[in-house]
């Protein structure tokens, strides 16, 4: 088994992918700032091949010594989504840019770097087209331009992998509302209904576990899949903001959505993606969108946003 470094591990994805690399053996060792005063990892630390580290990814004097004893070193930290990065521009671009070539110059060429970025690169598809890993990259957030920076600082080193993800959703023990799925399923249970903007609007999804999984699946065929990006997401889940409402109502029945006449989203991404690279691989996501919406409104009986209301 390995050493693995996973910075921003106590977040969405590593709450999930960090249990599950313990689980099958591996030393992790998490940096993280906990910047949102989770307490996702607590479970993981009874288990003597966990270790925790409180700090920021973009001081070198605590990233130096953790670097030095990592197999295998996951990125994770970051400021994640348009609407984290425009509100904090320089901490966008220092922790999703900046501290991942500090991370590709104090590592050795040996050690291995598997990290996600976002298939947002691909910003404004033409329609009916199907975006592959050879499709030049037009972001149009600064969340998309600094992760394709980071992208190209990775590939550029060589014997590292660039997960490029779709949309994410499903249940973490660092939980995010703001993700579409998770998003429109939860105001689906709570308040019944939703207004939707430009819904025509299509992107791809994956499950938050098919992502961990998607990790695992590179340490275990990192040589025939280094040096290279890959879009990861379920490829029969290329939708629209309105079929995705359709497939919330399919389980929750009394689920009112309609679209708006007048008004835009500031998230102007639309496109289609091939999965098809990762897939030839040998990867297989496991979690359809169905079972993840049904999973979502089991959490939701658990969890509710209502810290500044009365009922």
């Amino acid at each position: 088994m390995y050493n693995i470094l996973v910075t921003g591990g106590g977040g969405y994805i590593g709450s999930v992918l960090v249990p599950e690399l313990l689980r099958l053996g591996n030393k992790v060792t998490v940096l993280d700032n906990f910047m949102f005063r989770q307490n996702s990892l607590l479970d993981c630390c009874a288990n003597v091949n966990f270790n925790v580290v409180r700090g920021d990814v973009r001081d070198e004097s605590i990233l130096k010594p953790l670097l030095q004893k990592a197999d295998y070193i996951i990125p994770l930290a970051a400021l994640v989504g348009a609407p984290l990065c425009n509100k904090d521009k320089i901490g966008a671009t220092t922790i999703n840019r900046d501290a991942i070539a500090s991370i590709t110059k104090l590592a050795s060429k040996e050690q291995r770097i598997i990290m996600p970025t976002t298939n947002s690169g691909y910003g404004i598809g033409q329609k009916g087209v199907y975006c592959t890993e050879e499709t030049p990259l037009t972001p149009i957030t600064l969340y998309g331009v600094v992760k394709m920076e980071a992208e190209k600082i990775i590939l550029e080193r060589g014997n590292s992998i660039s997960f490029r993800l779709a949309t994410v959703f499903g249940m973490s023990p660092r939980m995010r509302l703001d993700l579409l799925v998770n998003d429109f399923t939860h105001r689906a249970v709570t308040d019944r209904f939703v207004v939707i903007f430009e819904g025509h609007f299509k992107r791809n999804y994956i499950h938050i576990r098919d992502v961990a999984g998607a990790f695992i699946h590179a340490i275990d065929n990192f040589d025939k899949m280094k040096s290279e990006a890959y879009n990861v997401g379920l490829s029969d889940a290329n939708i629209s903001k309105l079929e995705l409402c359709a497939k919330i109502r399919e389980q929750i029945k009394s689920f009112a959505y309609m679209e708006a006449p007048v008004g835009e989203d500031p998230d102007k991404r639309d496109y289609i993606v091939s999965n098809e690279k990762i897939e030839k691989t040998g990867f297989k996501p496991v979690y359809s969108l169905e079972r993840g919406i049904k999973e979502l409104i089991k959490g939701y009986a658990i969890i509710t946003n209502s810290r500044y209301g009365n009922a």
